[in-house]
């Protein structure tokens, strides 16, 4: 059996470990999954950042080069390495949106996966991912080494939930914006199978990781997309592994002329909640605020700053100012009215 080119190691409850999972299946890129602190998570070169998911590439000896952490940037040296089955759209504007849609599923979308699971009204929740994250990486581990490790993780989780944006007082922001989300997808998927076309983006692999877990772990979420988008479940669980899904060079993507209308349904809605959010986090930080304080959707929205989302719109706004003027332009035109303009307004051209 040939070596394969890569291992990935994560974590069946980790929203990004299974979202670069998919995107190696998708891609036909010879891998090897590995759950973390398994008997198999051994040798790998430890990333600066303890996070997961981990993506080492292989030497030709089998052995490890090197290991990087943050799916987004793993998304990216995946597409300078492998040409086949790209996530990047043609046109450079469409590939613009979906850059800024992958980043609204790992920094929005992400908000509502924790909320569902550790939020203090969600005891169920609560006590299935309690119970349940410790045995991923050893399904025979000993009860009360179990029920220590529940202890731990069920403690940790539950007191950052504020970090994360999960209050009561943000509550209803988030649990609103999941039921809208779910409503634009249900429309969209409609009539197109995924989010910018008849085959998958960075955007819809951003959106999924955190689906597999809102649509199938939390039990609270799940009832909730079941009934609200049935489409979404089935759509999820299509992404998970499209490695049958036959893709024809660089085809099957809109155009920035044929965006239908449901997308522009998922632009306003990233335009009242992701956009708001994530430059009042980034005017927090370059201010020394203590809070992040911004309107969304009329309602007061409160959480600490966090740094990583400040990086994250710099990298759109870098991705934006790389674009010719006329493609600035245009994605000018297909965001006006969204509220996604702020997130372009302050990148020099």
């Amino acid at each position: 059996m040939n070596s394969p080119d890569l291992t990935l190691v994560g974590a069946y409850g980790s929203p990004y470990s299974r979202k670069m999972r998919a995107v190696l299946r998708y891609r036909h890129i010879a891998h090897r999954w590995i759950v973390q602190n398994s008997e198999q998570d051994q040798g790998i070169p430890q990333p600066s950042v303890a996070i997961i998911p981990v993506l080492a590439f292989h030497t030709e000896d089998g052995g490890y080069s090197e290991a990087m952490v943050d799916s987004s940037p793993q998304i990216m040296r995946l597409e300078e390495e492998y040409q086949d089955r790209s996530l990047l759209p043609n046109d450079p504007v469409v590939a613009f949106l979906d850059h800024l849609i992958e980043d609204y599923g790992d920094e929005w979308v992400t908000k509502m996966m924790y909320h569902y699971r550790w939020h203090h009204l969600y005891p169920d929740a609560i006590e299935k991912a309690g119970n349940m994250l410790p045995l991923m990486a050893n399904n025979q581990m000993d009860p009360d080494q179990h029920q220590r490790i529940k202890a731990f993780i069920t403690e940790r989780q539950t007191s950052r939930t504020a970090l994360v944006g999960s209050t009561d007082q943000n509550r209803p922001v988030i649990e609103e914006s999941f039921i809208r989300l779910l409503t634009v997808m249900e429309k969209h998927l409609t009539h197109h199978q995924f989010l910018l076309g008849d085959r998958p983006g960075r955007g819809d692999f951003g959106i999924f990781g955190q689906f597999s877990q809102l649509c199938f772990w939390d039990p609270d979420s799940a009832q909730i997309a079941a009934r609200q988008s049935p489409r979404s479940i089935m759509w999820v669980y299509q992404v998970d592994d499209l490695s049958s899904l036959d893709v024809q060079g660089n085809q099957g993507w809109f155009t920035r002329e044929n965006l239908p209308a449901t997308l522009r349904d998922l632009l306003h809605e990233i335009g009242q909640t992701y956009a708001p959010f994530m430059v009042a986090n980034h005017d927090a930080l370059a201010s020394g605020a203590e809070k992040v304080v911004c309107s969304i959707r009329g309602a007061n929205y409160q959480q600490a700053p966090f740094p990583y989302q400040s990086k994250c719109l710099t990298w759109l706004r870098e991705a934006f100012a790389k674009l010719s003027p006329d493609d600035q332009e245009s994605v000018r035109q297909l965001i006006d009215g969204t509220g996604c303009e702020v997130l372009v307004a302050d990148a020099r051209d």
